[in-house]
């Protein structure tokens, strides 16, 4: 298994996110898994299985580009959830 926040895999799209008055741009694999468990999981809490499902996609994703798409999807959905996009 490789080291998923090491990954340059592009996402399919770069995610833009304003975050502590900073904006944080997200286009790889790597910089997506890093991201977000750099949060703590008290701050994932109200969309627990969404995160574990993005982690589990960008692990795929790491380990095979063809499931970038997927990898996207779930950070897409995630991050509208939690009204970071």
């Amino acid at each position: 298994m490789c080291d998923v926040s090491a990954s340059e895999t592009p996402l399919r799209t770069t995610f833009r996110i304003r975050l502590n008055g900073k904006t944080v741009s997200i286009g790889t694999v790597g910089q997506a898994f890093r991201f977000i468990t750099s949060l703590s999981a008290i701050e994932w809490m109200e969309f627990r299985a969404l995160h574990e499902e993005a982690l589990l996609s960008l692990q795929r994703a790491a380990a095979n580009a063809m499931l970038t798409v997927q990898a996207t999807n779930a950070l897409r959905v995630l991050f509208v959830r939690a009204k970071l996009l």
